[in-house]
């Protein structure tokens, strides 16, 4: 796993204060979130289920596999946000 520091005074550059940076992004990360689990249903609903008669046969279905590991190889939500946070890709209103 990658390790990339983030400087604070980058954050606090685009916001009033970290916290309020914080609040954002957690609030768009929940976002993405849901996004990737609604993608992942629907692509979960179009694999067909594998029928045995046995339960305690464990079968691997590769196709849900595949889908796994593509979805466990994409950035995470709270990466994705910060960074569209530091690029200026999210607008929010701070209500005091």
């Amino acid at each position: 796993m990658e390790i990339n520091p983030i400087d604070l005074r980058e954050i606090d550059k685009k916001a009033g204060n970290v916290y309020e940076a914080i609040i954002v992004t957690a609030k768009r990360a929940r976002q993405l979130n849901s996004e990737n689990k609604i993608e992942f249903n629907a692509l979960l609903s179009t694999i067909p289920e594998a029928t045995t008669d046995d339960e305690n046969e464990d079968i691997d279905n590769p196709a849900q596999l595949k889908i796994a590991l593509e979805m466990e190889q994409r950035k995470k939500p709270h990466l994705q946000a910060l960074n569209e946070f530091l690029d200026g890709k999210i607008e929010y209103d701070f209500k005091q």
